[in-house]
């Protein structure tokens, strides 16, 4: 396939690493409003749980939905897609807060966490495939990078929406948002972006193994588990953090907080070591080690008697979790290129599915153990991961 000159090269790349940006700072835009929500607007604990339940199913529909579209319409009009449901969950969420009395702002936010889920679903594709497209001489680090981008939505976003709401501006965030994701939208006809099912005539499949439909290949199931395994651990370390340090140890809320916006920014940062990394060590190795470096993560929670460790821990914990699912992404449609688009979806949806269940398993068996039994006790989720990938190996050597 014929390239775009130099300067398209570097166009298409802020269109999509800006997406990634704008889908990070959106998913954490609910979290981080979850003071405004249950202080201000009067959403009760359960019901402030609850809102995430939607954004679960929506990301799956999502994810398989585009995966599955994107040899028939083309990435481009799914990453429009993906703005636009964007746009709409943080219009939603601004209308909730802003504009409706207490008693309909629950299910506004539903809306919008389910709006945000479809987006995120659907963002998988594009977001997953582009990279390796833009740049196929270094896929690994261009995906790993965009991850990052990702993660730096996700560590910035707390912080922006802290200062805006302490100046009695939170309004800007959600608004600013929607009128961003429109002008990506506006400018989407005008961008040249690779085509995606041009790029699959290409592919010599002289040389490529598993062109037939992944769902009944042995390796995507392998893949599937591996990253559920992962995101039980993902979201043990992170949709617990909080709680953990401030009701468990007694460490005040800020610091607990910054703790977990210290998890998120080590992803974003292990993510950008990673990428250069790649230059010389394989991406095989950094995915064997990343979870031993999770299992020593959990073992070590315990120590986490003071703010200083809490902090600490929860670094090392989001630098153990930084690049490893990027670099799944990255392995898995290396043995399905013919459905790169697809295979990446159904991880992205995997990865959601897990952070739910994982995190609800830990509410669940909060009355019957102390958090930081739970913490130790989920080394057991990278030690499967480490399992699985024996298993990939051994199989694929057969």
């Amino acid at each position: 396939m014929t390239r775009e000159p130099a300067s398209t090269h570097w166009l298409d790349a802020l269109t999509v690493y800006g997406t990634a940006l704008l889908v990070g700072l959106t998913m954490v835009s609910f979290p981080a409003s979850s003071t405004l929500l249950k202080e201000i607007k009067g959403l009760s604990n359960a019901q402030y749980g609850f809102i995430f339940i939607p954004q679960i199913f929506t990301a799956i529909f999502g994810a398989i939905t585009g995966g599955s579209l994107a040899r028939h319409i083309g990435l481009k009009k799914i990453l429009g897609s993906t703005l636009i449901a964007n746009a709409l969950a943080q219009l939603s969420l601004f209308t909730a807060v802003m504009y409706f009395s207490d008693q309909y702002t629950f299910y506004l936010v539903l809306l919008a966490t389910a709006l945000f889920g479809l987006a995120f679903g659907l963002s998988a594709a594009p977001l997953n495939t582009y990279p390796q497209l833009i740049f196929p001489a270094k896929g690994e680090t261009a995906l790993v990078a965009l991850h990052t981008v990702l993660g730096t939505g996700l560590a910035a976003g707390p912080f922006i929406v802290g200062w805006l709401s302490n100046l009695g501006w939170w309004f800007i965030y959600p608004i600013s948002l929607v009128g961003v994701s429109i002008l990506v939208v506006l400018f989407l006809p005008f961008c040249h972006l690779p085509d995606y099912v041009a790029s699959l005539k290409n592919i010599d499949v002289k040389h490529t193994k598993n062109l037939k439909t992944p769902l009944y290949n042995w390796i995507l199931w392998v893949f599937l588990i591996i990253v559920v395994m992962y995101a039980f651990a993902e979201g043990t370390f992170s949709n617990w953090a909080v709680v953990y340090l401030n009701e468990n140890r007694g460490i005040p809320l800020t610091t607990a907080s910054l703790a977990l916006s210290a998890f998120w920014a080590m992803i974003a940062i292990g993510r950008l070591l990673v990428s250069v990394l790649l230059i010389k060590v394989s991406s095989q190795s950094i995915w064997l080690f990343l979870p031993v470096l999770m299992i020593a993560a959990f073992f070590m929670m315990p120590f986490a008697t003071n703010g200083l460790a809490g902090i600490l821990l929860f670094s090392l914990a989001g630098l153990a979790c930084s690049a490893f699912f990027p670099l799944s992404v990255d392995l898995v449609t290396k043995q399905f290129p013919v459905h790169a688009a697809l295979v990446s979806s159904i991880m992205m949806a995997a990865l959601m599915t897990g952070v739910g269940i994982g995190s609800y398993t830990i509410g669940s068996l909060r009355s019957l153990l102390p958090m930081e039994n739970l913490y130790q006790i989920s080394a057991v989720y990278p030690a499967l991961v480490l399992l699985f990938i024996t298993i990939l190996k051994i199989k694929s050597k057969k």
